[in-house]
């Protein structure tokens, strides 16, 4: 049994999971469109829990059936729930949002939100390619999902996709190494801790003149850090002041990195040059934080974005989310925002359970039903 199918079956009992879900949302599965007629279902609450049984657990269509009819929800055939399901996509999608906008976040300790970026990629069956990605942002206070965004596969990985508010502290990969990205945060009043990329991110010095940033990273020896003042400049706009933080890596590290680029080269058919493999030596971060935040203490601050690697891992082994059984387009984004507000109400479940109450969910008044 998944570890998913263990969370629900132990709150069985509807009403405390109902603790947790947005004000209003029973109506808004008539105001959306996906509950229009009760034609073998009674009412939101019997479609959710059906619709659950199907995302949450991973139970096929004609389970899924099955199940809801044993448990007195809903008399729907396989194809039944299929088009159920489709027609709650926009209600699913509010309800991932609004849980998401209700989880409550939590200053981190540095005194600032703390956030980390990333996307990942869902493909249909059968399919060689991105089909769908999903951008999505956690705050590490909380390590809970502040943002996140729903795209097909042509939605590149760009920081405009995500609200930034003064005093944020944004940490991506290198997908998001790029000037228009680095002004949009630095514009909105955040910081920025990318890692470099050497060729979407140039940087420069105080004259404008290109940084040699491997002629810069050669003298450091194992385990020592470097750093230097380093220039954004946008197409338009003033150039962004910042810091180039560099590490040697690790002989195991270094060859690992050395690998990885000749495996990816050799699948994409591309030369490998010497000039990459000598940079896959070094560890390079480009930030726009003040030098009162120390080289060191803005590595170790982005070390933790690997826990936006870790959620991924999560919603896809214990979710099911990297595997898409769907095919149409209304259906494949109904069933990712219906695995979206899963893997958020169980932050939720978990987050209560955690810090609010020995007895695992909040007290207030009984959700009332519609009349």
């Amino acid at each position: 049994m998944s570890q998913t199918v263990a969370v629900f079956e132990e709150l069985d009992d509807w009403e405390v999971l109902c603790s947790f879900l947005p004000a209003g949302w029973e109506g808004k599965a008539r105001e959306s469109g996906a509950l229009t007629r009760a034609r073998g279902v009674a009412d939101a609450t019997a479609l959710l829990r059906t619709l659950l049984i199907h995302i949450a657990t991973g139970c096929l269509l004609a389970e899924t059936s099955v199940r809801a009819r044993q448990m007195g929800l809903a008399r729907l055939n396989a194809a039944a729930v299929y088009k159920r399901l489709r027609s709650a996509e926009e209600w699913l999608r509010w309800l991932a949002e609004q849980l998401r906008g209700d989880l409550g976040m939590v200053a981190p300790s540095v005194g600032r939100r703390v956030r980390a970026v990333d996307a990942t990629a869902v493909s249909e069956p059968g399919s060689t390619g991105t089909d769908w990605r999903i951008h999505y942002a956690i705050n590490l206070r909380t390590l809970q999902c502040d943002f996140f965004e729903l795209t097909d596969g042509h939605g590149g990985e760009a920081w405009r996709r995500f609200p930034v508010l003064a005093g944020d502290i944004m940490l991506g990969d290198r997908g998001y190494a790029n000037p228009p990205g680095v002004q949009h945060v630095v514009e909105a009043g955040g910081d920025v801790a990318v890692r470099l990329n050497r060729s979407s991110l140039p940087l420069s010095d105080v004259r404008g003149r290109r940084l040699a940033v491997l002629k810069l990273a050669r003298p450091l020896s194992p385990q020592q850090t470097g750093e230097w003042a380093a220039w954004v400049r946008p197409e338009s706009g003033p150039a962004i002041p910042g810091r180039l933080v560099a590490v040697r890596k690790s002989r195991q590290a270094a060859a690992y990195a050395r690998q990885r680029l000749l495996r990816i080269a050799s699948k994409q058919q591309k030369p490998v040059t010497a000039e990459s493999l000598e940079a896959a030596q070094f560890f390079f971060l480009w930030t726009s934080l003040m030098a009162s935040w120390g080289r060191f203490r803005v590595l170790e601050l982005y070390r933790s974005r690997w826990q936006i690697e870790l959620a991924f891992k999560r919603m896809k082994s214990l979710l099911g989310l990297g595997h898409l059984p769907k095919k149409d387009p209304e259906s494949c984004r109904a069933w990712l925002h219906g695995k979206l507000f899963t893997s958020l109400l169980v932050e939720r479940l978990i987050g209560a359970a955690r810090t609010l109450s020995p007895w695992g969910y909040e007290l207030g008044e009984p959700t009332k039903p519609l009349a």
